[in-house]
């Protein structure tokens, strides 16, 4: 008797640990940038393609080792798939072995905000496109030095805009 009382007490303090932690998420994103309205919703269901818009509006990620850029070796820039602004440069871009494109510095960080994200019962720092708000990563510390930054992003959030090669 003791233990299923001990029981019902654990699972119901942990539902109310994760719903806590998920309004805690939204009140700290609605915080640092705009909550998107219905309108913008629909707007930027019309401007991406229905994988950006699960990472970068609904706030998801994308499998490991099966997307686009966690492999990629080409150069260029790394712009938001939402806007085109320029975010990461392929030159701070490196292999942290998780399975999502990694970069040791933004490019630009006026361009991105860091925001507290406590969703799941987790404390993170997520990256989000300064100028809309939208979802692109989060920010851990555990990279290469000299920053000791990796920067963990979904590739359904960027586009890689390739360097041309110079023609001798």
């Amino acid at each position: 008797m003791k233990f299923e009382r001990a029981f019902i007490v654990v699972i119901s303090s942990g539902i109310f640990f994760f719903s806590q932690a998920e309004a805690q998420h939204k009140t700290i994103n609605e915080k640092y940038s705009s909550p998107l309205t219905a309108k913008m919703k629909t707007e930027w269901r019309k401007k991406l393609n229905a994988n950006a818009y699960q990472i970068m509006v609904d706030k998801g990620t994308e499998q490991p080792y099966q997307n686009q850029y966690w492999n990629n070796h080409d150069k260029g820039i790394y712009v938001s798939a939402a806007t085109g602004e320029p975010l990461f440069s392929s030159d701070s871009k490196f292999d942290s072995h998780t399975g999502w494109p990694s970069f040791s510095q933004a490019l630009d960080k006026t361009k991105i905000e860091i925001v507290e994200d406590n969703s799941f019962g987790e404390l993170r720092q997520e990256v989000v496109e300064k100028k809309t708000g939208l979802h692109l990563g989060h920010l851990f510390l555990d990279g290469p030095e000299p920053t000791g930054l990796r920067y963990c992003m979904n590739s359904g959030a960027l586009k890689l805009v390739k360097v041309s090669k110079k023609v001798k």
